[in-house]
């Protein structure tokens, strides 16, 4: 996360992630649930400003994001710091872009960035290994962002496995449209929804494999896989919140895209061919969603 021209304050890029498949295949004895997702991280994201000081602190500049305790920044902090016994400190400062409630990881990518940024300040006392570990007990997303890169995750997000390098040549620099709602969905609501459906509601761990086996295929050969993606919280949010699957459809039939929800949403995307016209696609969002709707192009990292 850091450049080689990187100093104090260290400036790093905290970028938003998609799931492009994201199976769910059960639900574990912990209460979090089994996963075997495809994530990337974009290009759009947050900006996280870290120097050294005394003791830990955060500000924002956005006023709802919360600057004490209960910010992932904050614990990340205290977990690092727990995992090593250094004694320093830093301030924080974060530029909000990704917005909260989306399915793109925003927090988890921040928390990721402070970790990486603690680590190098504290001399490097973790090992990439170790570091991915002190994330995963700071939440299920933040283990993935360190990887830098397109990666497979599973169990609850903290197994993570780098795609082959031909597959993530593939997906890299893939012009993406993402597009979120007014309104937020709950990452427990979405998971609880989907227990409640369970077993029906979650892919058996043998079908998830096999589609992913399957994208990694078609990916890595340069074959078509964009109508390969697939997300299974898309049923409990669609069945709630009909405004997604109302204008994913319209985007499918008026501009031939294949948009998916990204996470346990609100935010969806769309893959962008060549030549695909944004500005068309960018005004249907605002016409169904209204002026408050997130639009933004960026593309795969």
């Amino acid at each position: 996360m850091f450049s080689s021209r990187a100093v104090n304050p260290a400036v790093l890029h905290c970028p938003a992630k998609l799931n492009l498949l994201l199976a769910v295949t059960g639900r574990r004895a912990d209460g979090f649930h089994d996963l075997v997702s495809v994530v990337a991280p974009v290009a759009f994201g947050d900006t996280l400003t870290v120097e050294p000081a005394g003791e830990f602190s955060l500000t924002c500049d956005d006023p709802a994001v919360p600057g004490d305790a209960t910010n992932l920044v904050l614990k990340a902090a205290q977990a690092f710091r727990a995992a090593t016994g250094w004694r320093g400190g830093a301030r924080f400062a974060l530029a909000k872009r990704i917005p909260a409630g989306a399915g793109l990881g925003g927090g988890s990518s921040d928390a990721a960035a402070a970790l990486a940024a603690l680590n190098r300040l504290a001399g490097g006392l973790l090992a990439p290994a170790a570091l991915a570990q002190v994330a995963a007990e700071v939440g299920s997303d933040c283990a993935l962002f360190l990887a830098g890169g397109p990666v497979v995750i599973r169990g609850r997000g903290e197994c993570v496995e780098r795609l082959p390098e031909a597959v993530a040549a593939r997906l890299h620099g893939r012009r993406v449209l993402i597009f979120k709602p007014g309104f937020a969905i709950a990452t427990p609501w979405a998971y609880a929804r989907l227990a409640a459906l369970s077993p029906a509601g979650h892919t058996p761990a043998a079908e998830a494999e096999a589609r992913l086996a399957g994208f990694v295929t078609a990916a890595g050969a340069g074959a078509a896989w964009e109508e390969m993606l697939f997300n299974d919280l898309e049923r409990v949010a669609f069945a709630k919140f009909i405004a997604l699957p109302v204008l994913l459809g319209q985007l499918r039939r008026q501009f031939g895209l294949a948009p998916r929800m990204s996470g346990s949403g609100s935010a969806c995307f769309a893959l962008l061919p060549d030549g695909a016209p944004v500005a068309a696609v960018s005004a249907a969002v605002r016409a169904a969603w209204g002026a408050s709707a997130l639009v933004v192009e960026t593309a795969l990292a």
